[in-house]
């Protein structure tokens, strides 16, 4: 998943109050009996108890319904005994009405002993179910909750087309026990079938064998063969149609989008082809892209075989396709190679961003992938000045009581990548490829945690390069806050260029020679008005916004900067549309910058309540939660 840069400080303001213990049910850490050798293994963020007990294939059978907003039916478990004395099953659920748990044995099904426990704020309730006879396989029937966390469902007015509504999950971090009572921890991995009815207008999708000739008939179903975590578990239906990139890629949108989106993703399959040539072959058969309305939370969701994308990165010149890159690098790191905890997701996040660099500079060229490197080691610095400094570390400490999602910061992703950057420096990209390939071979279908991939990367290759990294830089990148002093940063040529222009025009208010910023693609652009300061005079933001049309530019990542530069800078005419602009897209990268700039005054205060009203009902569940936390402290800081 492709995260925002700006998020961790909001993350923990939404999360807070969580833990607080309720008869043993608050944090599921209580639950854990694991010992010193598999502590890090262990998932704290989990009720479940994997090491008695996992799921080795789950079963759906769910009917969709628009209008209660609920998914209904069956999850069917085949399950592997482990520890001979357990005789219970325990799952993660989060506002599921559990309706009726049974057994098989002999063939026959019967009923079983379940508790739900009281709901935590943030974990949900544990359901624990007696199973004496340690039953091959449990069902348990539920139903959804209409506010399900992991569920957006929207009326047409909300969708491109305007005609059929449309409904599609979030599962990551632990979003997925809001729609199917799970073993919700990625260090627990399944293959699943599933049968899901839905009216009869409407295609439904999943992250499994998508048909992309399959009818839209009310009647579908799926299998995934290769076992997954529970958090790439995908479901969404609408108005949707294909068109094929390759014989092994295509993109599923809306009838009006589809067309757009095939030529910006065109690259796809030399994409796939690029990466298969580093690291290995693509193990998942197809590899689809699902552009999904604008209130998608994310730029990108990397369930299997179907990538869940943000609109906003169509903008017509391939500018923001690295996304891509992301959402399919992840094929190989986190989809192939798991975090058995979310307090190792730099081993997902942070390799997936490494190929995805490697990907860009193969297909764009090294100037590209060091400009975008550049953005976020930029970027990771300045959030790392706002936050704690265990936050800061790759390897993160033990995450009780705290919502896995904290963990998804920027330090995960760039930090990450930029320490894999930096074995590769010192032993050379002939040697380094190899051992990250190796990896994903080595790993492939398995959750992990830091500490295996440590001594991975000591046997493998720091012993046949003796003295190419020093134990202390080591634990400096892994352990330590901050960036080391030692890292080499990304350096951009093209950003040489664009700094020389802006500081040319603060001096002397001469707009750069058109020939120059004709060549200038986003990335570019982001330079530029990043490095504008903390505000400009009116008349300054009037001279560029005639001159590039910032004010309602289609491009997110411009609006992003330029919208909160115009606020605090009193540019008063750029209000209207940067409120049509949050009010429209529901990116959280993209939007709660804008938000928490409204917020500094009591006029903007008030006019963002205004927007996120109207916004609200087309808003993910997970938008909704940080802008409600945004607003709320803004509020509490003015009584």
């Amino acid at each position: 998943m492709r995260f925002s840069a700006l998020l961790l400080t909001l993350a923990m303001t939404a999360a807070s109050g969580c833990s607080g213990e309720q008869a043993g049910t608050a944090d599921p850490s209580a639950n854990a009996k694991a010992s010193p050798a598999s502590a890090r293994r262990h998932d704290e963020n989990s009720y479940s108890e994997p090491e008695k007990v996992r799921i080795a294939d789950l079963a759906l059978d769910l009917a969709l319904d628009f209008d209660a907003r609920r998914l209904s039916g069956t999850a069917t478990y085949t399950l592997e005994w482990t520890d001979p004395k357990a005789a219970q099953l325990v799952l993660d659920t989060r506002d599921l009405e559990i309706r009726k748990v049974e057994g098989e044995a002999d063939g026959a099904w019967s009923g079983l002993k379940y508790a739900l426990a009281e709901a935590d704020p943030v974990f949900g309730s544990k359901l624990t179910i007696e199973a004496p006879q340690r039953n091959a396989k449990i069902r348990v029937t539920y139903a959804t909750s209409p506010q399900a966390s992991g569920l957006q469902w929207l009326e047409p007015s909300m969708t491109e087309g305007g005609q059929l509504p449309f409904m599609f999950s979030q599962s990551q971090a632990i979003h997925a026990r809001s729609w199917v009572p799970l073993q919700d921890t990625p260090g627990v991995r399944f293959t699943y079938s599933a049968h899901v009815t839905s009216r009869p207008d409407v295609m439904v999708l999943m992250s499994a064998d998508n048909d992309p000739a399959a009818p839209r008939d009310g009647d579908y179903s799926f299998r995934m063969p290769q076992p997954i975590p529970s958090y790439l578990l995908a479901i969404a239906a609408g108005d949707l149609v294909f068109k094929p990139i390759s014989a092994r890629s295509g993109v599923w949108a809306e009838p009006t989008m589809v067309d757009r989106a095939v030529a910006e993703f065109e690259d796809t399959e030399q994409m796939i082809a690029t990466t298969e040539k580093l690291y290995g072959a693509y193990r998942w058969e197809r590899y689809d892209m699902l552009v999904l309305p604008p209130s998608f939370p994310f730029g990108g969701m990397e369930n299997p075989r179907l990538s869940f994308i943000t609109p906003t990165v169509i903008v017509g010149d391939k500018s923001l396709v690295s996304l891509i890159a992301h959402e399919l690098a992840h094929s190989w790191s986190g989809n192939l190679v798991t975090n058995s905890s979310w307090k190792d997701i730099w081993l997902n996040e942070g390799f997936t961003t490494y190929v995805q660099g490697r990907i860009v500079e193969a297909l764009y060229g090294e100037e590209l992938a060091q400009m975008e490197r550049q953005i976020d080691q930029d970027g990771v610095k300045a959030d790392m000045a706002r936050m704690a400094p265990q936050d800061q570390l790759l390897v993160l400490p033990p995450l009780a009581g705290r919502d896995p999602d904290e963990a998804l910061s920027e330090v995960a992703y760039t930090k990450g990548a930029w320490f894999l950057q930096f074995l590769e420096q010192r032993v050379g990209r002939a040697k380094f490829d190899p051992f990250l390939r190796g990896w994903f071979d080595d790993h492939a279908f398995q959750s992990t945690d830091s500490e295996t991939f440590v001594a991975y990367l000591r046997k493998n290759l720091l012993e046949a390069n003796p003295g190419a990294v020093r134990e202390e830089e080591l634990d400096a990148w892994l352990n330590k806050p901050g960036i080391p002093a030692f890292a080499q940063p990304a350096q951009s040529r093209t950003f040489s260029s664009v700094d020389t222009a802006r500081i040319a025009w603060r001096g002397s208010s001469q707009l750069p020679n058109p020939q120059v910023t004709s060549q200038w693609g986003t990335q570019a652009w982001v330079r530029f008005l990043e490095g504008m300061g903390e505000k400009l005079k009116p008349e300054q933001l009037a001279q560029l916004d005639k001159a590039y049309k910032f004010t309602g530019t289609p491009n997110g990542e411009i609006a992003m900067r330029w919208y909160p530069l115009a606020l605090r800078s009193g540019y008063v005419e750029a209000r209207p549309a940067a409120g049509e602009f949050i009010e429209r897209v529901g990116r959280r990268k993209l939007i709660l910058p804008v938000y928490e700039e409204l917020v500094k005054t009591p006029d903007g205060l008030a006019f963002a309540r205004e927007v996120f009203e109207r916004a609200r009902p087309g808003y993910h569940p997970i938008t909704t939660a940080s802008v409600e936390a945004i607003l709320a402290r803004a509020e509490g800081a003015t009584q």
